[in-house]
This record gives structure tokens, C-alpha cells and sequence, in this order.
């Protein structure tokens, strides 16, 4: 079986993808088993003035902070989506063409344990109640 591979857009004019990588694991709520596609994580941002810079990144999920680097990978990875070719030949004709929609040169790399956002919860004041004589202080008279 032939795979071909295609870019229309040419190397220069490719958008640019990164990859997330964060130590551990994230798990959604039971409510949304299975359906995690364009689900709300967190919000990544830069903290660096330019984007072409190594920075630093924040990532928020929820109530911790994650602090990352951006990392050049070794070798570029392609971003790819499968299609398939309907041939004049019959079904042997048939053939798998990949389109490259994007190509990765960067990671944000998290590698460290997350910040708590919320460290202590307030707690209230009691008001002093006025002291009163309790039973045990008043000497029995007999």
C-alpha cells in the first residue's frame, strides 16, 4: 500500500503547532467520559513581551498554576490529516493520501509540580462571649 503525503501550502507558509507537555496526568470529571474533544482545560499565556523569544509560559487549570519554558524539539514533527482517494480502478485503486495541515517545532514544557492559587482559607472571627459563673465555681452551702 502507497501512502502519499502532500503540502499545499508550502514550508515557508505551513502554521506552526507546539505541543503542550505536562508531568503527570489530568483527569477530567467523571461527567465528561470519553467526550473530552473541546473541552476547557486551562488558560495557557506567555509572560514573554515577544513570541519568537524562549519565554516563559503560565498555564491555569483551575486552582494551579503551572510555570513552563519553551523548548525547541531535536526533529520537527508534521501535523497530518488522512484522506482517502476513490480510484477510477476499482477497489484495489483505492489509495491513503496524508495532507500536512501543520508542523511542530516547539514544546511548552512544564516539568515543574503545580502553585496553589488558594492557599488558606479565610476563617471568621468567634465574638467572646461574656464569662459567666459556672456551677463548679460556686461553693456548695450545707
Amino acid at each position: 500500500m502507497q501512502i502519499q503525503v502532500r503540502c499545499e501550502c508550502g514550508e515557508a507558509a505551513c502554521p506552526e503547532w507546539a505541543v503542550v507537555e505536562v508531568q503527570g496526568v489530568l483527569q477530567p470529571q467523571p461527567c465528561f467520559s470519553g467526550r473530552i474533544q473541546g473541552l476547557h482545560i486551562g488558560r495557557l499565556c506567555s509572560t514573554s513581551s515577544s513570541p519568537s523569544s524562549k519565554g516563559a509560559y503560565t498555564f491555569t487549570i483551575g486552582y494551579h498554576e503551572l510555570a513552563g519554558t519553551r523548548v525547541t524539539l531535536k526533529k520537527p514533527l508534521l501535523v497530518l490529516r488522512k484522506k482517502k482517494n476513490d480510484g477510477q480502478g476499482g477497489p484495489a485503486a483505492a489509495q491513503v493520501e496524508l495532507e500536512v495541515i501543520g508542523v511542530i517545532r516547539h514544546k511548552i514544557l512544564f516539568k515543574d509540580r503545580p502553585k496553589a492559587l488558594i492557599s488558606k482559607v479565610p476563617v471568621k472571627e468567634k465574638k467572646a462571649l461574656p464569662s459567666v459563673a459556672t456551677p463548679s465555681a460556686v461553693s456548695p452551702t450545707s
